[in-house]
């Protein structure tokens, strides 16, 4: 399942760093797993890497670190920090990038 144009999913937080999930699409198991490891609306989303040729990206979220696929990745529509109505920081609480991280 795509999204619909002009919607930003967790395949695009690259561009932002940081953003909100906004809904998870779909009902199928994908779907359902991702809810439940946390993608609910609400949560905040830190950009960590990204594999080489549009590999696995690399998410922060609620204190830990997830890879997923570009596919599921997709699932996860998201708002940009812009458009981050209250929100109290553009980096996740606690998160701090390791030494590869920043030379990335």
């Amino acid at each position: 399942m795509n999204p619909p144009v002009g919607t930003l999913t967790l395949a695009d937080l690259r561009r932002f760093g940081v953003a909100r999930v906004q809904r998870v699409v779909g009902e199928g198991s994908t779907a359902e797993r991702l809810r439940e490891l946390g993608f609910t609306p609400g949560t905040e989303v830190c950009f960590v890497r990204q594999a080489p040729l549009a590999g696995p990206i690399v998410v922060s979220l609620r204190g830990y670190q997830l890879c997923i696929r570009t596919s599921e990745a997709l699932l996860v529509e998201v708002v940009s920090p812009g458009d981050m109505q209250g929100s109290p920081s553009t980096r996740l609480r606690g998160y701090q990038p390791d030494d590869e991280e920043r030379t990335a």
